[in-house]
């Protein structure tokens, strides 16, 4: 395949994972079908708006291409009445809402680096674009829904979108294929994230201050 197909398929992916993560929690949140299509509309394409916005890639990417709103639109669906499945069963939803979300962020992590460099950045803003594409959807999704991001938490979250980057842009430098490098670093951004929900891995906190 094509660098273009790969990552187009990628930006698909994952608007439709960060998308399901945004109807999952509207579900969650006890929202209609509708606020889960608005969720997942901004928790698919936020990441990729801001991305473009920086970028100065105006029209933002998804105005010309009217597939992704229809997708990110879906997906919300999917995810909501998805998640109402297994709605009896005791932390099914979190489980479902985290796992989407990390997948979501290693792809987004990698398409927002790989827009960085296209653009001409240097790479240390490719690695910029990367962690906002993966995270600036999530934000805006817990944000409208009244929760605290995850990543203004101790867990790791950015981390591992700023480690998925890294890889990519590394690896592109080093001389390996964008169609290569892209997965790699896709994987090694959900491997830690994974890690980290599976091992309780975190940042230290200094906890509440009085």
């Amino acid at each position: 395949m094509t660098v273009a197909v790969v990552f187009g398929v990628l930006d698909l992916i994952g608007i439709f994972l960060f998308a399901i993560s945004g109807g999952i929690i509207a579900a969650r949140k006890g929202l209609d079908p509708f606020g889960a299509a608005v969720i997942g509309m901004v928790a698919g394409m936020g990441g990729g708006t801001i991305r473009d916005i920086l970028l100065g890639a105006l029209p933002v990417y998804w105005i010309e291409a009217p597939q992704y709103l229809i997708v990110a639109v879906v997906a919300g669906v999917v995810g909501y009445y998805g998640s109402e499945l297994v709605r009896g069963e005791t932390g099914a939803r979190r489980r479902a809402l985290i796992w989407a979300d990390a997948a979501g962020l290693s792809v987004f992590c990698v398409l927002g680096a790989q827009a960085g460099l296209a653009a001409g950045a240097h790479w240390s803003i490719a690695l910029v674009t990367g962690v906002l594409s993966a995270a600036f959807g999530g934000v805006l999704r817990d944000v409208i829904v009244n929760d605290v991001p995850l990543i203004f938490r101790e867990d790791i979250y950015a981390l591992a979108a700023l480690f998925g980057a890294a890889v990519y842009v590394g690896l592109v430098a080093l001389g390996l294929g964008e169609s290569l490098a892209a997965p790699v670093g896709a994987v090694g951004a959900f491997s830690l994230r994974a890690c980290a929900v599976m091992f309780k891995w975190s940042l230290p906190s200094i906890g509440k201050v009085d």
